[in-house]
């Protein structure tokens, strides 16, 4: 028989080391049914019956956000045997809140208490056999990241989960909340588990909306519920949810006067405490963070030499993906006769689209092994902190930027960084607006047009981030207003460990993680999209016949663009072009910078260089001014290519919500190329007003209206979201 462990604990604790010390490589991860919060679950090592279940880091049992409801949805409904509850020792009163709450459960109880080689080094003492009589469990000291302790934790935890005799139950109330708790248990007898009761009084007497549904209750029931309420609400003048914070961190503040002796200091900063007044400091914070941010980028994705991540890809794309994989493809077809069909589908779809992917492999893994550096050293938390003060403003979560950052190189990275934003409204929110910054594979665009058309004005690149950023913005505030992202970022609620030196294993698996991640599930999209629009290339109906074309130009993608090309009529893409760039804008969903080679191809220019240059002459004699822009503001904002697609499917974790974030960011570039090319054209004589000058107009209207207005204002149930159902 199994024995189920939970690993519950506050964010940055150093629960997750531990889970990774436990398990090792015996670990699945995923996400929880329904939800994006990552899920990881791993056997322990050395002994295949012992399962452990890594919670997500929360605070508290209350449902203030996503990874609450779903642990304490865990702990509720899955009911392990035992819950190995990890505890800062450096910042042991706001940890025990957590431990309080736990103990109520009716599961049994063992608090290891984390990073004591740093409480000793502070000179503090934590008399855990006294603070083990005190919450009645079995308290351990432990060091998850050098290792000691965790045996003797774990065995303590298998011990308790096969304990007969349930534990003591932490009492931290007053004789006024007790009576009223009391009373509330004698009404749910028999209607929960005896186990949980006490848990479920205290719910109930917070008001707890999602208990209260849980719970079958009369109306009778609750009329007396809450009648027992208000009267320790009257007597004690406070609201019921604050009377039970209030006293709990009474209660802890007694037993860490008892328990825990720390060493006398004069006003002496610890070395954290000394890193943090210069890079949290408000006018040198944002400065260090983008010295630091350039680093990392310049060595993951920045110019050859120089970056480690770019000579990775280079030869990914160059030399592995470039000649040997396609030669050596070659070579054995060629030896086994294939029909030259089925080898243009597997040289020129299946290769051709899998090395696409995998060749930006390279340069992620650089980047997640870096930004997990920043992770694991306590840093990224510092990020979220100095960030959350301008981000909040437009309505994203100080860890948005993060992402944003990173998808200034590559969009796929950026998305999949969004993992590390707790609150899933404001994850989804910045999954939408990544695609909207400038990332290196629209770089050639940007040269084409400037080139071309713009003379090679600088002022056309710097236009391009400045639009990203506007896009960033104006979706911020305009999405806050409504139901699903409605309400103010969560309350910043962050621990800030103290500095350590990170610990590569756990470093090298996050990075492995992620990784594979990508690899897996966008690869899998890569692969099917690239195989359609080869085949779109590759065939078409010519002298009456259907069959392989040589000329794209007669090819079923050709066909596409000249009957989708109406589309963009409103645009500004008329003429002999509109169907080119139409083609163009289809290529790029497999790679940005297709759209630059399309144009060659369509142009019988053959290859081109990165910027374009063979074909410019012909790009300013089809495009105006305006349409030039209203273009390249499409490729910048719309659709990203299928490997982004793929992170965003796999970040989004819903199919739904997935098309739902595809489909704004095409209709949100439909709308701002749209007026672009229209309103600018008329400014500027190009345009002579007409039925889409006025819905320009409109759309401009609705757009200002849209930023104005007042938003959706839900209570503190609507503000965790609706995909809390799904973690049920």
């Amino acid at each position: 028989m199994s024995i189920n462990i939970a690993l519950a604990g506050n964010p940055n604790c150093g629960k997750t080391t531990l889970f990774n010390a436990l398990t090792g490589s015996r670990q699945r991860v995923g996400n929880w049914p329904g939800v994006t919060v990552e899920k990881k679950e791993g056997v322990l090592k050395g002994q295949a019956d012992v399962l452990i279940q890594d919670l997500p880091g929360i605070y508290s049992l209350s449902p203030y956000s996503l990874e609450e409801v779903v642990s304490r949805n865990y702990l509720v409904n899955e009911h392990p045997e035992a819950i190995l509850n990890i505890v800062d020792g450096t910042n042991i009163e706001r940890n025990l809140y957590l431990t309080t709450q736990l103990l109520e459960l009716g599961i049994p109880v063992v608090a290891a208490i984390n990073m004591m080689d740093l409480v000793k080094a502070n000179g503090d003492v934590i008399d855990c056999k006294k603070l083990s009589k005190e919450l009645g469990c079995p308290v351990t000291e432990i060091s998850a990241l050098k290792k000691d302790g965790i045996d003797e934790a774990i065995k303590l935890a298998i011990q308790a989960a096969g304990g007969k005799e349930q534990q003591k139950v932490f009492d931290s109330y007053s004789k006024y909340v007790r009576d009223a708790l009391s009373e509330i248990e004698r009404i749910i007898k028999g209607k929960v588990d005896d186990r949980e009761i006490l848990w479920y009084a205290v719910k109930l007497f917070e008001r707890d909306l999602r208990i209260r549904e849980m719970v079958d209750l009369s109306e009778k029931d609750k009329k007396k519920i809450e009648e027992s309420i208000e009267r320790v609400e009257k007597e004690l003048d406070d609201d019921s949810e604050s009377i039970i914070t209030s006293q709990r961190y009474e209660a802890i503040g007694k037993i860490v006067a008892d328990c825990v002796k720390k060493k006398p200091v004069k006003e002496k900063l610890t070395v954290s405490d000394k890193i943090d007044k210069i890079v949290t400091n408000r006018v040198l914070a944002l400065p260090i963070f983008i010295v630091i941010m350039f680093g990392v980028y310049s060595i993951a994705m920045g110019s050859w030499p120089f970056s480690i991540g770019t000579m990775g890809t280079d030869w990914a794309n160059d030399v592995l993906f470039g000649e040997w994989v396609p030669n050596g493809v070659d070579a054995f077809l060629t030896s086994l006769h294939v029909d030259p069909v089925l080898g243009s589908l597997i040289q020129d779809g299946i290769v051709a689209g899998v090395g696409a992917t995998l060749g930006f492999v390279p340069q992620m893994l650089v980047l997640f092994f870096l930004l997990a550096l920043l992770e694991d050293c306590g840093y990224m938390a510092r990020v979220a902190f100095i960030m959350d003060r301008i981000f909040r403003r437009f309505g994203l979560s100080g860890k948005s930027f993060i992402p944003l950052l990173v998808a200034t190189g590559c969009g796929v990275p950026g998305i999949m960084s969004s993992r590390t934003i707790e609150q899933d409204r404001d994850r989804k929110m910045t999954i939408m607006t990544t695609g909207f910054i400038p990332c290196g594979a629209k770089m050639p665009i940007i040269a084409l047009f400037a080139g071309a058309v713009f003379g090679g004005g600088s002022l056309v690149a710097t236009s391009a981030f400045m639009i990203g950023i506007a896009a960033v913005i104006i979706t911020g505030i305009i999405l806050k207003k409504f139901k699903a992202f409605a309400g103010e970022p969560a309350p910043f609620v962050i621990e800030l460990p103290p500095y350590h030196v990170p610990g590569l294993g756990n470093v090298l698996r996050t990075t492995w993680e992620r990784g594979w991640s990508f690899i897996k599930r966008a690869g899998t999209l890569i692969l099917a999209s690239s195989i359609v629009l080869w085949f779109l290339q590759s065939f078409g109906f010519v002298n009456g016949g259907f069959g392989m074309v040589d000329d794209n130009n007669y090819s079923l993608l050709a066909d596409l663009g000249r009957a989708l090309a109406w589309i963009f009529y409103p645009l500004g893409w008329v003429g002999d072009m509109a169907w080119k760039a139409t083609v163009a804008t289809f290529t790029g969903l497999i790679a940005k910078e297709e759209v630059v080679n399309t144009f060659g191809i369509l142009y019988n220019a053959g290859e081109v260089a990165e910027d374009g240059m063979e074909i410019w002459g012909l790009v300013a004699a089809d495009f105006s001014v305006v349409a030039a822009y209203s273009f390249m503001i499409f490729q910048l904002l719309c659709a990203p290519c299928f490997a982004a697609m793929g992170a965003i499917k796999r970040e989004m974790n819903n199919t739904k919500w997935t098309l739902f974030a595809i489909g704004y960011m095409t209709a949100f570039a439909y709308v701002i190329a749209l007026i672009v090319y229209q309103l600018g054209g008329l400014l500027l004589g190009i345009v002579h007003f007409n039925v889409f000058t006025i819905v320009a107009l409109v759309l401009l209207g609705a757009l200002i209206y849209l930023l104005c207005r007042k938003g959706y204002e839900p209570d503190r149930e609507a503000i965790i979201g609706v995909e809390l159902n799904g973690a049920k």
